[in-house]
């Protein structure tokens, strides 16, 4: 049975128009690279002007049956590279490659990250003929992207391209790879291993990393190598995969990242809706805030208004499970594919606002895209656009590339996955200065909030006040600073408005732990308490 919810807006105050904070008309222009193939989930970089793309699927979204989930014969086991600006590609085979390599070429949902001309790949999920099995690559790939791109134009051999490193930790797939000061940032994930199975059959095994991993990579050699590993636990706020991970500059002037949504909920198979913000200090569960429109890893771009003190990401198209059908906003528990085009800004004061932009894509397309930032623009070293120190009235800020386009919004609950596919179409992005236009403003508050008392507490039990915005389910997870979880359960007999309860914090002494309520499966309130 599909789950299906429409709210009245006026009752609920979801939407309003809003003046715009972003002066910009999005123009998507479909872009002819004859005989491009279709493709998704890959890795990609790019020098003086052309793309590497490596890896990834040539099919749809993956298929509900085991035997059937992720086939070996729609791996991408081409390496490509396009000149957008001639409108034309070359391409060669990964198979004159060492095994260890050419499998994990192939992968789906590699982490990865361009530094400078080296293209780093960590982990992915494929099937490995080594292994008789679909795996989770226990590797690190570290590509020349000049001598490749180089390699493949001129049809030589591009074995000498490539340097490879095994490490259990790397093992990660459906993750984020990212870069702070010196330090790399591999984000949430999981390692998957086995066959896909909607049942949770034992066809497989499946344990999330829970972690932000970080290192410092070595390139220097002969041989790969990482030295200062770190892994930061959090089984509450870094349970996450398949999201989208957005360089930022902060209000301070920092550089960082932020995790948007991702999934799977611990308690729910629902998307995960409030960002975490990575710094080179720690991270930050923003769960004050709430981002309904775009929820699984798609195209995606990073805009720095410093004149204003405004951080702007926009989300192309995805996987949501909340979209607005007219001036209807509906929840679909299904998560299906949209065609919405989003924004979120982070405005000088760190406060988050999430907007529906006027224009759409052109079909329900974006899911496992990439955004390719048009890099002769002005740009910090993560590659936020410098909105402030472009002259032109209208500029392309890069390209949306790949993707799954579905024939309509639930392919994959609806056993029809058949009538998805690989996006062969690229579109270049354009935005058009000085034609503010009205946009939708989206309600993100969190409605929820608690106070544990006493904190710091010498008993096994402490009070909690907590408010609540209307009625609903409460669950809730007790943890500890290193991110382990020490107890979880569910709340019953509330009401909306005021609530106090005494909570049992029995067998917990010296340490601090971190109280976690989650209202009506969206929205999570954190406590840190004292226990003596």
């Amino acid at each position: 049975m599909k789950s299906l919810f429409t709210f009245c807006l006026l009752s609920f105050s979801w939407l309003i128009f809003s003046q715009s904070t972003f002066d910009y008309q999005l123009q998507l222009n479909p872009v002819i690279v004859p005989n491009f193939p279709g493709i998704h989930s890959f890795t990609f970089a790019q020098y003086n002007g052309k793309w590497l793309i490596i890896g990834g699927r040539v099919d749809g979204i993956h298929a509900r049956q085991p035997f059937n989930a992720f086939p070996a014969a729609s791996n991408n086991t081409t390496i490509y590279v396009v000149d957008i600006a001639a409108n034309q590609f070359w391409s060669t085979s990964i198979n004159s490659l060492p095994t260890a390599i050419s499998e994990q070429m192939q992968a789906t949902n590699v982490n990865f990250y361009q530094d400078d001309a080296t293209l780093y790949l960590i982990g992915g999920y494929a099937f490995s003929a080594s292994a008789s099995d679909h795996i989770t690559f226990n590797k690190m790939t570290a590509v020349n992207v000049p001598g490749l791109i180089n390699a493949v134009i001129n049809g030589t051999s591009i074995a000498d391209n490539f340097k490879q490193m095994v490490n259990e930790n790397f093992a990660v797939t459906g993750g984020q790879l990212g870069k702070i000061g010196t330090t790399f940032y591999l984000v949430g994930g999981h390692r998957f291993d086995g066959r896909y199975n909607p049942m949770n059959n034992p066809t497989f095994t499946q344990a999330y990393t829970n972690q932000i991993r970080k290192f410092q990579i070595d390139n220097s050699g002969n041989q790969l190598s990482i030295i200062n590993y770190e892994a930061i636990t959090d089984a509450v706020h870094l349970h996450r995969r398949d999201y989208n991970l957005l360089p930022q500059v902060f209000p301070n002037g920092e550089l960082g990242y932020t995790i948007a949504s991702g999934v799977f909920q611990i308690n729910v198979n629902q998307p995960f809706l409030y960002p975490v913000d990575i710094k080179a200090s720690g991270y930050i569960p923003q769960t004050n805030f709430n981002q309904y429109l775009s929820n699984y890893h798609s195209a995606k771009a990073s805009l720095y208004d410093a004149s204003n003190n405004r951080m702007h990401n926009l989300f192309f198209g995805g996987i949501s499970q909340y979209y607005y059908n007219g001036s209807t906003f509906v929840q679909d528990n299904n998560v299906p594919f949209v065609n919405t085009i989003s924004r979120t800004t982070r405005f000088a004061d760190g406060s988050l606002q999430e907007y529906q932009m006027p224009e759409t894509m052109p079909s329900l397309k974006g899911a496992s895209a990439e955004f390719i930032l048009n890099r002769s623009l002005p740009r910090f070293s993560n590659d936020v656009i410098k909105l402030d120190e472009i002259a032109p009235s209208e500029f392309v800020i890069g390209h949306i590339v790949g993707g799954i386009v579905s024939t309509t919004p639930n392919p994959f609950s609806n056993n029809q996955t058949a009538t998805t596919s690989a996006n062969s179409t690229i579109y270049e992005v354009k935005l058009i200065k000085n034609q503010p236009l009205g946009i939708y403003e989206i309600n993100g508050k969190n409605p929820f909030s608690m106070i544990v008392s006493p904190n710091p507490t010498q008993n096994d039990k402490v009070k909690i006040n907590f408010k609540m915005g209307y009625n609903t389910n409460i669950d809730y997870f007790v943890s500890s600073l290193d991110g382990k979880i020490i107890s979880e359960g569910e709340i019953s007999d509330t009401n909306q408005g005021d609530n106090e309860m005494s909570f049992d914090l029995e067998g917990i002494s010296n340490q601090t732990v971190i109280i976690t309520f989650i209202f009506d499966n969206k929205f999570y309130v954190s406590q840190k308490v004292i226990v003596k």
